[in-house]
C-alpha cells in the first residue's frame, strides 16, 4: 500500500506543561529500510510520555511525536533484503496485515515507523487493545522481576503505587513466583483492587507510616526488594525498609527524580541500587523475542490480567486529560489508560 506523506499525531513543539500537547499534522518521512510501518489502532499512556513532554528525557528535534507504546497492524515490511532473510526476523512470521504491538518513541500517530526488533507479534488469543495496554509495562515488570532482582519463592517484595497499571503487573508476577507482596496505595478502594491482583498486604500511605508497617510485616527485617515508581517522595524511606543485602529498584519518577545520594549510603546494609530501563533488557532481537513471547504467553494463560481504566479519544483534549489523570498521585486511576487512535 502507499503510505501518506503527512499524518495526524500527538506531538509537541516544545517541552513544558500539559498545554504543549497537541494533535497535529506532521510529516511522515520515507521509512528506513529496516523499519516496519504499523497502522496504529491503540496507544498506551505511560509516565515516560510525561518525562519526554516535560524535558526530563532529551528530545533531539521538534516537533516530537510522543508515545512509547501502541498496537495495530503491519502496513509495510522492511525493504532491506538482509533483514527479510534474517533468522530472528523470520521467527516472528510478520506479514502485511499482521497484528502487532510496538515499543518505541513516536507511536501515538496514525502510522508509526518502528525498527523491526521493537515490533512484537500479537497472538490470536490477545486483543489489540490488551496488547497495546500490556506491552511496555508488561515487559518492564517481567524483565525487572527477572533481571533487576530475580524474585523468588518466599521473598518479601514492596511495590509502591501498587494499584497503577505497572504496579498491578508487578504484583501479579511476584505473587505468581511465590513472593509475599506488600504494596502502597492511596485509598481503600485501590487497596481492594491490589489484593484482588495478588497483594498480601496493602499500606495506605496517606494515613499509615510505610516504613513502620513494612518492618512490622517483615518481623523487623525489611523487604528483599523494593520496586519504586514514585521517585523523589519515597526514595529515601526505601533505605529504611529494605533488609540487609536488599535491592532497591528505581522504576520511575512520578513525583520527580530522586535526590542524589552518596555511594556510602549503600554501606549501611550492603544494599544494591539499580535504575534500569526495560530497553536495555530487550536490547537484542533475541532478548526482545524471549520476553515478548513470555509476556503474551502469561497473558494468554490468565496469569497476567490487564486492567484498562479508561479509553480516551485521539484528540488534543483527550491526550491532555489522559496525562493529567495518569500523573495525579493519589488520583482515581487504577490500571491502564489508552488512547483510541483508529478502529481495528
Amino acid at each position: 500500500m502507499s503510505l501518506p506523506e503527512k499524518i495526524q499525531a500527538i506531538a509537541i513543539d516544545k517541552t513544558g506543561d500539559i498545554d504543549v500537547l497537541e494533535r497535529k499534522t506532521v510529516d511522515f518521512p520515507t521509512p528506513p529500510p529496516g523499519n516496519i510501518v504499523v497502522k496504529v489502532s491503540w496507544g498506551g499512556v505511560n509516565f515516560i510520555d510525561t518525562y519526554y513532554r516535560k524535558g526530563l528525557y532529551p528530545i533531539q528535534k521538534f516537533p516530537q511525536i510522543l508515545g512509547m507504546e501502541a498496537s495495530g497492524t503491519i502496513a509495510r515490511l522492511p525493504t532491506d533484503e538482509s533483514i527479510l532473510n534474517n533468522e530472528e526476523f523470520k521467527k516472528r512470521g510478520f506479514r502485511v496485515g499482521s497484528r502487532v504491538a510496538v515499543c518505541a518513541l513516536a507511536v501515538h500517530a496514525e502510522y508509526a515507523s518502528v525498527p523491526w526488533s521493537k515490533v512484537y507479534p500479537v497472538p490470536d488469543s490477545v486483543s489489540l487493545l490488551t496488547a497495546g495496554a500490556a506491552l511496555l509495562q508488561g515487559l518492564t515488570a517481567l524483565t525487572f522481576v527477572t533481571e533487576a532482582y530475580n524474585v523468588k519463592q518466599g521473598d518479601y517484595v514492596l511495590i509502591h503505587t501498587i494499584a497503577g497499571g505497572l504496579g498491578l503487573l508487578f504484583s501479579q508476577l511476584c505473587k505468581h513466583r511465590g513472593a509475599v507482596v506488600i504494596g502502597t496505595t492511596s485509598t481503600p478502594e485501590k487497596a481492594e483492587i491490589a489484593r484482588a491482583h495478588g497483594a498480601d498486604h496493602v499500606i495506605l500511605y496517606p494515613v499509615e507510616n510505610t516504613v513502620e508497617r513494612v518492618l512490622e510485616i517483615t518481623g523487623g527485617e525489611g523487604v528483599h526488594v523494593v520496586y519504586d515508581g514514585v521517585g523523589k517522595d519515597t526514595f529515601l524511606d526505601n533505605f529504611k525498609l529494605a533488609r540487609r543485602k536488599g535491592t532497591l529498584v528505581s522504576v520511575g519518577n512520578a513525583s520527580g527524580p530522586a535526590d542524589p545520594i552518596a555511594p556510602l549510603k549503600l554501606v549501611e546494609k550492603n544494599l544494591a541500587l539499580l535504575r534500569p530501563t526495560m530497553a536495555n533488557y530487550t536490547y537484542t532481537p533475541e532478548e526482545a523475542n524471549y520476553y515478548g513471547t513470555e509476556l503474551f504467553d502469561l497473558i494468554s494463560k490468565g496469569v497476567l490480567k490487564i486492567n484498562i481504566y479508561k479509553e480516551y479519544p485521539f484528540t488534543t483534549e483527550g491526550v491532555r486529560e489522559a496525562q493529567t489523570d495518569l500523573s495525579t498521585r493519589g488520583g482515581k486511576t487504577v490500571g491502564k489508560l489508552m488512547i483510541k487512535i483508529a478502529d481495528e
